[in-house]
């Protein structure tokens, strides 16, 4: 498109563009090439370089809904392989985030708000009380809560998960670091941007087999370890701080605090598995309601 005069640019050429791009790099793409175009263009037409803004007659690009997908037993352990083996990855601390992540089931930015005081070592919980933005003139800030008043939550851990944030702790008191300092803090103790967490991710995965990682992959990934252990789906939406219980039940929810069995659930999530193809099952089936009273009974 570069090569081409305004005038060259036709409805047809542009369309053909987009549509190209749509099929070949995908649809967020082609909108973001869309409203360039546009922009470009309306100015050549504010100037009258061009009667009209042809990109307005090109055909309306679909939203493409994609699923988010979990990292199944082999990929998690081939991941967190990978960015142990990384020094720039092990720099910014990416092996024990993505372990707590995937414990937790958090937002990158819940994890990197939440603070020592946070953590109940004796209850063996962490409270997701805040999240890291970043606002143009002040920088970054601990908001007071995060993207939604579902996603305030105390969430039970596995026990792999608080061994990694006791050894964490002891680490951080050996530095002098106070309980109200972030348990992901940045070289000099103070809060670490999610974006530059996120473009780490981006340099680390660049290879065939982890493009489609991205941090949102490691919440898939805390749910599917829950439903495949058997965890009611209001649980599962508790512990992720959804409002919803699910893409098809409109029904908010009213319980705000996680529930004991999803740390149960999870205490396998990370171990090596025997079968690296059956490893989406990590905990076993927690039974509830019926299905404990017929185990009981011997059905």
């Amino acid at each position: 498109m570069g090569e081409l005069r305004v005038r060259e640019a036709t409805v047809m050429r542009l369309d053909r563009f987009l549509g190209a791009l749509q099929r070949t790099v995908g649809a967020s793409t082609a909108k973001t090439a869309r409203t360039a175009l546009s922009g470009m263009l309306g100015l050549a037409a504010r100037y009258d370089a061009i009667d009209s803004n042809p990109t307005r007659d090109t055909r309306r690009i679909p939203k493409s809904k994609k699923e988010p997908r979990a990292l199944d037993a082999e990929e998690r352990t081939k991941w967190l392989a990978r960015v142990e083996a990384n020094e720039k990855a092990r720099r910014w601390e990416l092996p024990d985030l993505s372990r707590f992540m995937m414990a937790a089931g958090v937002r990158v930015g819940e994890a990197l708000a939440t603070f020592w005081e946070d953590v109940d070592f004796v209850a063996g919980t962490v409270d997701i009380t805040h999240t890291v933005v970043r606002v143009k003139g002040e920088g970054l800030l601990r908001k007071p809560r995060p993207k939604t008043e579902s996603s305030m939550r105390a969430l039970p851990l596995p026990s792999w998960a608080l061994a990694l944030l006791e050894r964490r702790w002891a680490e951080a008191k050996a530095d002098g670091r106070p309980l109200a300092s972030p348990i992901f803090a940045s070289t000099t103790g103070t809060l670490r941007d999610p974006n530059n967490i996120l473009r780490v991710l981006r340099e680390i995965r660049e290879s065939d087999d982890f493009l489609w990682l991205t941090s949102h992959n490691f919440r898939k990934t805390t749910a599917t370890a829950l439903d495949d252990a058997g965890i009611p789906t209001r649980l599962i939406a508790d512990h992720l701080g959804h409002s919803r219980m699910s893409m098809t039940q409109d029904t908010y929810l009213g319980q705000k605090t996680g529930d004991p069995v999803t740390a149960q659930a999870l205490e396998g999530l990370l171990d090596k598995p025997s079968d690296p193809n059956s490893g989406d099952n990590p905990g076993e089936p927690i039974l509830t309601g019926s299905d404990r009273q017929a185990a009981d009974q011997g059905v």
